[in-house]
């Protein structure tokens, strides 16, 4: 029995079945079919098909328990690779309560005000001195505790609630920099990145926003640099670049962020107002001599300086991967090497004394 349960999901009820190998087989066909390109209007339509497998028994009283378990599968399928099924178990149904209870928490703690933001320092490499942070949003919750962004920022994304925590984020970071500047002005101007994402990009009211913010805490936009992922550029680059030139109309520095891991093109690379590539941190970490994300450092940091933009090397933890770095010629660097993300504490700790060097930082950071 085949039948559509909406959308484009689709339920097929296998009966008298001897063995999973059976089961197998038919989640193969289905997908080897699905191979087939669909013709329309003489084009060529390919679809991809994510198939979520559950096998009844005597624990099952409701046919939608049923359904509700293949459905978790489909999407782990989905999720993990296109083309491909996957079997539910008892583990995947666990993970997606978790995931509910985390998403119903994350939408509590966005009107609770239950983020923090930590700072970790960016420092230059010529000469180990501090030249700005990047702005990390942390999660306190009431139960579990400090929760990192790499388990709420991905479900903000899917749910939408990103928007709002990225608003949040900007917000929150300018009023913290007027308040340095005026306490702290020998140290200034310093440079605070804070991270948008590809929906910020598509909303209406991002460039308004930000101008209500820098008006209301009276700071030019000279004073941050936002972040933007290389893989979120190619959606309607036209429109994307026309949004990031009246950013940087407004001063504002824009950054490439993981540079390196998404799909640049050097068509369309060049035409973006942009003053900063970053390296992720997967090339940093694994860099050596004769390794190829050497030669990807180095590549990165030559075409850095053939279109004139600054580099900031990401992950930095090691004194090999300073000093390969220097040699290399790298700017700008930060990572547990330097500093782990700081408190506002530890920042304004930092900021009391006449001059900031990695020696400060390391100090600090071992105190804490």
């Amino acid at each position: 029995m085949v039948a559509r349960l909406g959308g484009d999901e689709f339920v097929i009820l296998l009966e008298d079945v001897s063995t999973v190998e059976d089961v197998i087989q038919v989640a193969e066909r289905i997908l080897a079919d699905c191979h087939t390109p669909v013709l329309i209007d003489d084009h060529k339509i390919f679809v991809s098909t994510s198939i979520g497998i559950a096998i009844g028994s005597e624990a099952y009283h409701e046919a939608s328990n049923l359904i509700r378990d293949a459905d978790i599968a489909m999407y782990r399928a989905k999720a993990q690779e296109n083309n491909s099924y996957k079997f539910f178990d008892g583990e995947m149904y666990l993970e997606a309560m978790n995931r509910l209870t985390l998403e119903t928490d994350l939408r509590k703690a966005l009107t609770q005000q239950e983020f923090i933001i930590y700072y970790q320092p960016i420092i230059r490499l010529i000469d180990n001195r501090l030249i700005g942070f990047e702005a990390l949003a942390r999660w306190q919750h009431p139960t579990r505790g400090l929760i990192c962004p790499s388990e709420f920022i991905p479900i903000a994304e899917e749910t939408g609630l990103i928007t709002s925590l990225d608003s949040w984020m900007i917000h929150q970071v300018c009023e913290q920099v007027a308040d340095w500047r005026n306490r702290f002005p020998n140290h200034f101007p310093i440079k605070i990145s804070v991270n948008l994402s590809v929906q910020d990009l598509h909303r209406a009211s991002l460039l308004q926003d930000i101008d209500q913010i820098l008006n209301s805490t009276r700071l030019g936009g000279d004073i941050i640099a936002l972040e933007i992922t290389e893989s979120t550029l190619i959606e309607d680059i036209d429109k994307t670049i026309d949004l990031l030139t009246q950013l940087a109309s407004r001063q504002i520095q824009i950054s490439i962020d993981d540079f390196g891991t998404g799909y640049s093109s050097l068509s369309y690379l060049h035409r973006l107002p942009i003053h900063t590539l970053k390296i992720d941190r997967s090339f940093v970490g694994n860099m050596h001599l004769k390794n190829p994300n050497y030669q990807v450092v180095n590549t990165i940091l030559a075409l850095s300086k053939q279109l004139g933009l600054t580099v900031v090397a990401e992950g930095i933890e090691t004194p090999q991967h300073l000093q390969q770095l220097q040699t290399l010629g790298c700017e700008l660097g930060q990572g547990y090497l330097f500093s782990k993300p700081l408190t506002v504490c530890d920042v304004e700790t930092l900021l009391t004394g006449s001059t900031i060097k990695v020696e400060t930082l390391k100090a600090l950071t071992e105190e804490a």
